[in-house]
């Protein structure tokens, strides 16, 4: 009966991850195994459209370049903000008074759609108008006053930060649940033999963080590999300027939608394909190094 009932009330969420989750994926990884003519299907086409990813232009070029920014919006993101999350929740932890309030006011920003927040932060920066550049002028700091998307050399570096600006609730969020479940006698334990706040934090807090930083390192990997309103909304979805925010799934997007190609099916299913195994290969090793690591500390 306990098992009839759990099912009645998974069903409604299994059905809606079949149609909308499982289904799409395994049709596109089933279209890239075909020859495609506009939206007709043709015979087998094996491993050619994958062969076009690495031979044929644009993709030969273009999918290096944006799978390595994808890499560095993962590292920048990773070491930036979960830097900041990780002392952000260490501080608020100690302020029991304003703490709900103050993650409450950090998690805001993630409540808004990344779209949203790239056309914001576009007005922000803008070079003619934009209040951060007038501020910086009117400071003294002129010559810090870029056209910060219009570079190449800024632009993905922006992408970063106002990635990080908008989710940095997030890791602030789960450590701070997780500082909530460190065994307060282990600390008192510590200071009561004269360890000072950092040698408490080194010692015995971060350790038993290793959990809660896997987890935000996957999400955080997850989320970088597969990140696209927010490049769109800076760049387009070619990656303005001159490719510098170009990102794997604008790749995907315009192979797609904006390429006119007749195999245009083909080819942008075997981008998703390798798109989703990189994302779940890089997920699963993850794990499994964290899963190691927390069995020797266990140990």
């Amino acid at each position: 009966m306990k098992t009839r009932t759990g099912l009645a009330f998974l069903a409604p969420a299994l059905v809606l991850f079949g149609v909308f989750v499982l289904y799409p994926m395994l049709t596109a990884f089933s279209y890239a195994f075909f020859e495609w003519q506009g939206t007709s299907r043709q015979g087998f086409a094996g491993l050619s459209n994958f062969s076009a990813l690495v031979n044929r232009a644009p993709f030969k070029t273009d999918l290096p370049k944006a799978l390595l920014h994808n890499i560095l919006f993962f590292v920048g993101t990773m070491l930036v903000q979960n830097t900041i999350g990780l002392t952000v929740a260490t501080l608020l932890h100690r302020r029991a008074r304003t703490r709900r309030m103050l993650q409450t006011l950090y998690a805001m920003p993630f409540l808004v759609s990344p779209i949203v927040i790239g056309y914001l932060w576009t007005l922000l920066l803008s070079p003619t108008f934009g209040p951060v550049n007038q501020l910086l002028t009117k400071i003294g700091l002129e010559q810090f006053a870029l056209p910060w998307l219009g570079d190449p050399k800024t632009a993905l570096w922006v992408v970063i930060l106002v990635s990080v600006w908008q989710w940095v609730g997030f890791p602030v969020l789960l450590y701070g649940a997780a500082l909530g479940g460190v065994p307060e006698e282990l600390t008192e334990a510590a200071r009561v033999d004269g360890a000072s706040h950092g040698q408490v934090f080194r010692r015995i807090t971060f350790p038993l963080l290793i959990p809660a930083i896997g987890t935000v390192s996957v999400l955080t990997f997850i989320f970088a590999m597969e990140a696209f309103a927010l490049p769109f909304a800076f760049g387009g979805s070619t990656g303005n300027p001159a490719g510098s925010t170009d990102f794997v799934s604008l790749l995907f997007y315009r192979s797609a939608f904006d390429s006119g190609a007749v195999d245009a099916i083909g080819t942008s299913s075997a981008l998703a394909t390798v798109l989703f195994l990189i994302i779940f290969g890089g997920a699963m090793a993850a794990t499994k190094v964290l899963r190691r690591h927390e069995r020797a500390m266990a140990s």
